[in-house]
């Protein structure tokens, strides 16, 4: 099982979404918020994942094709 940490960025159309819960229930990711900034334009999560290296990347592969932008994370994390 491997872990990561994403950096989420959403657009106006997609702050409504629940695209974390429904990355959780199409794969087999366990999420973990650790920081986030969400206005009604826009918005920003740090995202802590854990899973098969497999599921993990079908779970960017579905982010990024319902537009989110997705980075690795990196510091400014609550520990």
């Amino acid at each position: 099982m491997g872990r990561r940490r994403w950096k989420l960025i959403f657009g106006p159309s997609l702050v409504k979404e629940p695209v974390i819960y429904q990355l959780g229930r199409k794969f087999e990711i366990v999420t973990n918020i650790r920081r986030a900034d969400v206005t009604r334009d826009q918005g920003w999560v740090l995202l802590e994942v854990s899973g098969e290296p497999e599921e993990l990347d079908k779970g960017v592969d579905y982010l990024e094709s319902r537009g989110v932008k997705v980075e690795p994370a990196e510091g400014d994390l609550v520990e």
